[in-house]
C-alpha cells in the first residue's frame, strides 16, 4: 500500500499510469474511464447541479469535469501534492488534506450531499471499515442522494481467486477489494452493483 509520500511522488505521473493499464485492460485499472464515465452520466441524469463530496479525489479528473458545469465539489484527500494539482483546476472547491481511513474530517461531518463518489480508494479499508465508513457515508448524502464507489470489484469470490491467480505477480494483497456477492448481505440500504471490465466495477449505494 502507498503511503502519503508515495502518493506525493506518484501525483505527476499518476494519470499517465492510469491510463497505461486502463488502455492494457489489466489489472487494476482496466475501465478505469468507463467507470468514471458511468458515473458523470448517471450523476447528471439524476441532477444537473448540486453538491459533491469526492473522497480520494487525487488529480481530480471526474471531480475537474463536474465542477466546470456547475457542481459545488468538496473534496479530501492524504496527498498534499494531488492537493496542489487539483486546486489549480478547481480554485473554487473546497478540498481538505485528511487521511480518510480515520473517518471523515469534522469540517465535513454536519454537512449533506447530492453525491459521494469515491474511486479507486476504498480498498485501504478492511472489510469491518467498509461498512462503518459506508454507513457513515449514507448519513451524509441527502434524501435522493448516492454514493457511487468506483474500484477493483467482483460479483463472486470466483471472480475474485481468477483475477488474483491471472496477476499473481503484481497483485497487491495490502489492497482489500469487495466483493458484492458477500458485501451485499450486510448493506443495510438499497444497492446495486455494475461490472465495468474484468477487475473493475461500481457500488452505488442509496437510501431508498
Amino acid at each position: 500500500m502507498l503511503k502519503k509520500s508515495g502518493f506525493d511522488l506518484w501525483a505527476n505521473n499518476y494519470d499517465q499510469s492510469v491510463n497505461l493499464s486502463d488502455e492494457d485492460n489489466s489489472y487494476p485499472f482496466a475501465g478505469y474511464k468507463d467507470i468514471l464515465n458511468k458515473i458523470y452520466q448517471d450523476i447528471h441524469y439524476h441532477q444537473d447541479e448540486g453538491s459533491i463530496l469526492d473522497i480520494g479525489f487525487g488529480t481530480g479528473i471526474l471531480s475537474k469535469k463536474l465542477y466546470d458545469e456547475g457542481y459545488h465539489i468538496y473534496g479530501i484527500d492524504f496527498s498534499p501534492k494531488m492537493i496542489e494539482i487539483s486546486k489549480t483546476k478547481m480554485p473554487e472547491a473546497i478540498l481538505l488534506e485528511h487521511d480518510f481511513t480515520e473517518g471523515i474530517p469534522e469540517a465535513f461531518k454536519n454537512l449533506k450531499f447530492d453525491f459521494i463518489i469515491m474511486n479507486y480508494a476504498i480498498h485501504h479499508l478492511s472489510e469491518l471499515e467498509k461498512l462503518l465508513f459506508l454507513n457513515e457515508l449514507l448519513k451524509m448524502i441527502n434524501p435522493k442522494g448516492a454514493i457511487y464507489i468506483g474500484d477493483v470489484c467482483f460479483v463472486t469470490t470466483e471472480d475474485f481467486l481468477r483475477c488474483k491467480s491471472e496477476y499473481e505477480k503484481i497483485w497487491d494483497d495490502d489492497e482489500i477489494y469487495i466483493v458484492y456477492d458477500e458485501l451485499k448481505k450486510k448493506l443495510n440500504c438499497q444497492h446495486e452493483f455494475h461490472q465495468i471490465s474484468h477487475c473493475s466495477g461500481i457500488l452505488k449505494l442509496s437510501k431508498y
